[in-house]
């Protein structure tokens, strides 16, 4: 697979402005120069607005009159159903078993059909791009060169409001946000590194990278349900492989006191996935700086919020 160039990377940025603002970068209070670039402010949410974005304005008329169909944890598939209700397009989620409603609740609302399926029927049809019974365009999550185009606009953003970024941590799905980011910020200034955020119970980047290749991750389902998946998919292991400078993973004790974090010192509330980039700055093992931390989504459901205020889970 072809990985976005910086020229595809301007295009969709010209291309999904009318639906996407700039996400604001803040500053974090603490020893290390952090800065928060908030995706979750964007519509929807989260940085998936982007990718659906710059796929679903490219497709013919032919294509958005078959409707469209994403394989999505929820993200994806919340914004895809957002931009599909804006334009009058048919759109359908297929969404693993334990997705949580706070990430599928407005698809309906929106006119989206949503299907669940078990979690491994979802991931063949994350693989395969393959959705069996709907003849819909298909709007994949993270492997297609125009989502990661899309997704490498945030970057643009990075470099032109943070020059002097020394390193940016971004939380790994299935790679397309770090591939997209890290093509535009290098393209801007390669020396600038950009890191994976995991978290350890479903680190694939990670085990790849241990294995010279897309390896087993020992993928175990958790609240921290918007990145990780059982193992790299091949050929977004090249390009992850080729433009990411390593990958932190971390602890969910990390990741949720990162959320509790940014909930009390920023007034953010950030999913696991988005608090995730955080933890790993935390940990010290991003190095001293500046970093610009990508917190990729808010869409955490309540209860699950209530539960890290309160309890502390591990």
């Amino acid at each position: 697979m072809k990985g976005p160039e910086i020229a595809d990377i301007e295009a969709a940025a010209e291309r999904i402005a009318p639906y996407v603002p700039q996400s604001p970068v803040v500053e974090w209070p603490g020893a290390i120069p952090i800065r928060l670039k908030l995706e979750n402010l964007l519509p929807t949410g989260s940085f998936k607005i982007r990718g659906a974005a710059a796929t679903v304005l490219s497709l013919t008329e032919e294509e958005r009159a078959r409707g469209i169909v994403t394989p999505s944890a929820g993200n994806m598939a919340r914004a895809a159903a957002w931009l599909a209700h804006r334009l009058g397009i048919k759109c359908t989620a297929v969404v693993p078993e334990h997705a949580p409603r706070a990430k599928t609740d407005a698809l309906a609302e929106w006119g989206t059909e949503v299907v669940r399926v078990p979690f491994a029927d979802w991931w063949q049809i994350m693989e395969t791009g393959v959705v069996p019974g709907h003849d819909g365009t298909l709007v994949h999550p993270f492997a297609d060169p125009r989502v990661m185009a899309g997704n490498g606009t945030a970057g643009l953003e990075i470099a032109a409001t943070v020059p002097e970024v020394a390193t940016v941590v971004v939380p790994f799905g299935g790679g397309g946000l770090s591939i997209g980011i890290a093509a535009a910020v290098k393209a801007r200034n390669p020396r600038v590194r950009v890191l994976a955020a995991e978290v350890s119970t479903s680190a694939a980047f990670s085990a790849a990278l241990g294995a010279g290749g897309p390896a087993d991750s020992g993928y175990v389902a958790s609240w921290v349900d918007g990145i990780g998946s059982p193992r790299v998919a091949p050929d977004l292991w090249q390009l992850a492989n080729s433009l990411l400078d390593g990958s932190i993973v971390v602890e969910l004790d990390e990741v949720a006191a990162a959320v509790r974090a940014l909930a009390g010192t920023t007034k953010v509330v950030a999913e696991g996935a988005g608090a995730t980039a955080l933890a790993a700055a935390l940990s010290g093992k991003a190095g001293n700086g500046p970093i610009v931390c990508v917190i990729s989504g808010g869409n955490l459901d309540l209860a699950t919020l209530r539960t890290l205020l309160d309890e502390r889970p591990s």
